[in-house]
């Protein structure tokens, strides 16, 4: 499968000469013409790194890179900008950027970086933990098992992931807003009662294990309570 890339850039010839080369070498690419566009297209969707122009129309690149970050922290960005201000640098950098380059620029070298910077994310997410043993449970986030006790279960991709934030907030406090934003890309009050009627499935499954217990943190998140 293609590495997905969600390339912000508001000059339309220059971006689109940019997907074009992208795309021959075997990424798959969605071009938005302008911040605000942008955050629409990595809300609704998944990439597997983001290029921002820095100067645009709407919403320029810092403030894009941004509210990504509120999404998902751990989503690669590159910034591209024609200003080789070290103010600029220095922001783009304390934003979470992974990389400035300032135009013009050789798109063989910006092909080098994606792929050095993808090659960083697979192994880091390959470090990930992915199975839990807690209490009298055993969940397999890779293959969406969850055993408690001598009883097996297979979860939905949605109770999977929500289960998995807790696990990793074991016995912390798991803000509602991170695992909306995470999971379901958007904070609003279908996604929260959405995200209550999981809970709600996740506690039923977990209710013959007397020592694991899913708790209201005063209506802010939940907690992955671990009594023993």
């Amino acid at each position: 499968m293609s590495n997905r890339i969600l390339l912000v850039e508001d000059d339309q010839s220059f971006g689109a000469v940019l997907k074009d080369y992208l795309t021959i070498n075997n990424f798959e690419v969605t071009l938005a013409t302008d911040g605000e566009q942008g955050l629409k297209e990595f809300t609704e969707n998944e990439f597997d790194i983001c290029i921002f122009d820095v100067m645009m129309p709407k919403k320029d690149g810092f403030s894009l890179a941004e509210d990504v970050k509120k999404i998902d922290k751990n989503t690669p960005i590159i910034f591209l900008t024609a200003r080789n201000m070290r103010e600029d640098i220095l922001k783009g950098y304390q934003l979470g950027a992974d990389d400035y380059i300032t135009k013009p620029f050789d798109t063989e070298l910006l092909l080098y970086k994606i792929k050095a910077i993808l090659q960083r994310s697979s192994t880091l997410e390959n470090e990930e933990q992915e199975q839990f043993k807690i209490s009298n449970i055993f969940f397999d986030s890779m293959l969406r098992q969850l055993k408690v006790g001598d009883k097996e279960y297979k979860l939905s991709p949605k109770e999977n992931e929500l289960l998995k934030l807790l696990c990793v907030h074991r016995n912390d406090f798991m803000p509602r807003d991170l695992a909306l934003r995470k999971i379901w890309k958007k904070e609003n009050y279908f996604t929260a009662r959405s995200m209550d009627v999981y809970i709600a499935k996740l506690r039923k499954l977990l209710k013959d294990d007397e020592g694991l217990e899913i708790i209201n943190v005063h209506g802010e998140g939940f907690r992955l309570l671990v009594k023993n």
